[in-house]
């Protein structure tokens, strides 16, 4: 059984952390999925569930979520397109491309935040929910899903708020396209992590 020694001389049983570890490290950003491949609604909804246990300050639980599949994500992209018009845009190349981009893979996941009142409270259910978006992608990777982690063209737009059935002011966080991977994505480097000690 694999150990690590603490200062005070006990040791931490690592097998749970280096499960959680591989997992973490395995996550890769990936769009090369079966487009053709559904991912199961009991999948979908078991994902939704690692989000809610995110740390969420007050309890607010601001998560939204909706869930585009078939036509409905060609419906996601018009209203996305719309939002993008109603803001002022007129580049009709990027226009189409959201009008098409959320066909790309099987299922996007729609993840809103919910608004509060409260200015801090308004930003903590952002924090939340990006908390809870790490969950998700954790818990595709480990079964096995490619997935992808995009901004809305417009994060408060009437048009997308209303397909996906939330409330005004909501902001939604994420895009996630997820689907069965066909290949791999790109490797996974990272700097080493810039550590500053106070102990006195």
């Amino acid at each position: 059984m694999e150990r690590l020694a603490n200062e005070d001389g006990s040791v931490v049983d690592v097998n749970d952390f280096a499960v959680v570890e591989r997992i973490i490290r395995e996550r890769r950003t990936n769009m090369l999925v079966d487009r053709d491949r559904p991912v199961g609604s009991d999948i979908i909804e078991s994902l939704c569930s690692l989000v809610m246990w995110a740390p969420n300050h007050k309890r607010t639980w601001p998560w939204r979520f909706a869930v585009m599949t078939g036509e409905g994500r060609l419906r996601l992209g018009e209203a996305a397109a719309l939002d993008l018009i109603a803001q002022g845009s007129d580049d009709e190349i990027k226009i189409g491309k959201v009008r098409r981009k959320y066909a790309r893979t099987p299922v996007v996941l729609v993840v809103g935040s919910a608004p509060d009142q409260h200015p801090t409270f308004h930003d903590e259910n952002r924090d939340a929910v990006s908390a809870g978006i790490q969950n998700l992608l954790l818990g595709a990777t480990a079964l096995g899903l490619a997935s992808f982690w995009s901004t809305a063209p417009v994060i408060d737009g009437a048009h997308t708020l209303e397909l996906c059935g939330f409330e005004p002011a909501t902001r939604i966080i994420g895009m996630i396209y997820l689907g069965w991977p066909t290949g791999e994505g790109l490797p996974g480097e990272r700097p080493e992590p810039s550590i500053t000690v106070i102990d006195q």
